[in-house]
């Protein structure tokens, strides 16, 4: 090779090295806005389905128009944080001010988005069922299931579901199936009763957590205004330790079931059943509702009270008496 040929076969590697090296700064440049963007979803949701990779997740983000950065700046930046082997199934939210970096560490943490769905107090089980599989976010495994098979698959050892279950807000992801937040229910309600039971009042007349749920499912009823709820558990508990029936309305109802159209009648109160605490003496069998925390802990802590009676005064509150001639007084006040 002659002199000039030399001369002009460095100055092209020169050309090809400068030109090289243009390109890795400009690309290092657009790597490094890539990772300090902030992405352009406004409150978007976008699921990686389980054994979905990266360029997967790289191509809906785009299909979405949340970002159009090529793939390989995402797998750069998931290499460099460590995250490309720990990405985890599930909807990930893009907020506001997302950016690449902590997208993909959202990702890598499972910090997938909850949906919430909340337990109301003075709930029954046949209508939480019903609340349960209106959530289109739950997986519906319940339909068809008889509530004996529900109470075995989440564990539970009573032979009746009314009132097992705590009155909570529960979050939960996509996927998550009506029976696990039944379950979690389930459990955090006998912790807690668990607990509230260790610390009751001494010779109350129940024999037994479950006595104590039964009594609080009957003041979660009978209560209007949550500041009574003590007061009212010290009526009913006077009531049982004096052998006196609790005659109390809720129960009556509970019994009746479906044939209750909303007006409860005499003949209601004197039709015997196992729920009938008109005609029979102590606690139904089981609770009719789903108590509160508060209703739990006003049964093991009732009110000291001298007073054996209640009636509704139209306004969510009770008057208490303690004799039958205040009681009848009462009723003819607020009721007649």
């Amino acid at each position: 090779m002659t002199q000039s040929g030399r001369i002009r076969w460095v100055l092209l590697l020169a050309l090809i090295a400068g030109a090289l090296s243009a390109a890795a700064i400009w690309a290092w440049r657009e790597y490094q806005r890539f990772t300090l963007a902030t992405l352009q979803g406004n409150d978007e949701v976008i699921e990686l389905k389980r054994g979905e990779s990266l360029p997967t997740f790289v191509a809906k983000l785009k299909d979405r128009g949340v970002s159009a950065a090529p793939e390989w700046q995402w797998r750069l930046l998931a290499q460099q944080m460590q995250v490309a082997q720990r990405l985890q199934a599930g909807e990930y939210r893009i907020g506001s001010n997302a950016t690449p970096r902590s997208l993909l560490q959202a990702v890598a943490d499972g910090k997938v988005v909850q949906y919430r769905f909340t337990i109301l107090e003075g709930t029954r089980f046949r209508d939480l069922r019903v609340a349960l599989a209106g959530v289109p976010e739950l997986e519906s495994t319940l339909t068809g299931l008889p509530d004996n098979d529900v109470l075995t698959r989440i564990g539970a050892t009573e032979a009746h579901p009314e009132g097992l279950f705590l009155p909570d807000t529960y979050f939960f992801p996509r996927g998550f199936s009506d029976l696990d937040l039944l379950k979690r229910a389930y459990w955090d309600q006998k912790e807690l009763l668990e607990r509230l039971w260790q610390k009751r009042q001494e010779n109350l007349p129940l024999s037994d957590p479950y006595e104590a749920l039964i009594l609080a499912s009957v003041i979660e009823k009978e209560t209007g205004k949550a500041a009574e709820r003590p007061l009212i558990a010290g009526v009913f508990v006077n009531r049982l330790r004096q052998g006196w029936r609790l005659q109390t309305d809720p129960t009556v109802i509970y019994g009746l079931g479906n044939a209750f159209d909303g007006n409860l009648r005499r003949v209601h109160l004197e039709t015997d059943t196992p729920y009938n605490t008109y005609t029979r003496f102590g606690l139904p069998p089981t609770p009719i509702a789903l108590p509160s925390p508060a209703a739990i802990e006003a049964a093991l802590q009732p009110q000291a009270t001298e007073a054996m009676y209640f009636v509704a005064k139209g306004d969510g509150s009770h008057q208490f008496s303690r004799t039958l001639e205040e009681h009848n007084r009462a009723v003819r006040e607020y009721q007649l």
